[in-house]
């Protein structure tokens, strides 16, 4: 598959960049577009702090700017957190859009988003202090209803950002359980859909 993966807001550290390896290594074409301009951060509040100064629209604009020249080949989207709703964006306004990959965030939709049954696949630690249980639910509503087909993954007692080693949140266990799963659905978005038995 050709993924567009986006980092969190810590930007795109060492863990990113090893993400990719590991899918590049599963036989995927991978992008891993810097929306931090070469910025990196230790914590995740200097992280919030460059993403507002920076801010929404702009981050928005970079990530299209970044994936427009490869949407044509029908794109995974991806991403970590920030980049997780980022890529949620993009996905559902992407007709040609093959998937959408979510780890450790969403994102709000618009009342008019629609697909036609777009494959997504989320993983967040439970519980997760950046979204509540109410906002999952209502958000698996919303995208059930705007026509995806949606898969949650919830892993007990993890951080937050728990697939990145470098972080204080980082579980390997669930982090290993994690990469597991999500490349198992990559390769089904990879695999040609079988005509139904007669």
């Amino acid at each position: 598959m050709n993924i567009m993966l986006f980092h969190s807001t810590y930007g795109l550290r060492p863990a990113v960049r090893a993400a990719a390896e590991r899918l590049r290594a599963a036989g995927h074409e991978v992008w891993t577009p810097d929306l931090m301009e070469g910025r990196t951060f230790d914590t995740v509040e200097e992280g919030m702090a460059a993403q507002e100064e920076i801010g929404k629209d702009e981050l928005l604009k970079r990530a299209v700017l970044a994936a427009a020249p490869y949407s044509e080949r029908g794109l995974v989207y991806a991403g970590f957190s920030l980049g997780a709703s980022i890529a949620q964006t993009l996905a559902l306004g992407d007709e040609k859009a093959k998937g959408l990959l979510l780890l450790h965030g969403t994102s709000d939709l618009a009342p008019n988003a629609s697909v036609d049954d777009l494959p997504v696949q989320l993983h967040m630690a439970e519980p997760d202090p950046f979204e509540t249980e109410d906002w999952l639910g209502s958000w698996y509503l919303q995208m059930r209803r705007a026509g995806a087909d949606v898969e949650v993954f919830r892993y007990a007692g993890a951080g937050h950002l728990y697939t990145d080693p470098d972080l204080p949140d980082h579980d390997a266990e669930a982090a290993e359980a994690t990469w597991r799963v999500a490349l198992g659905f990559l390769d089904s978005l990879d695999r040609p859909v079988q005509p139904a038995a007669r």
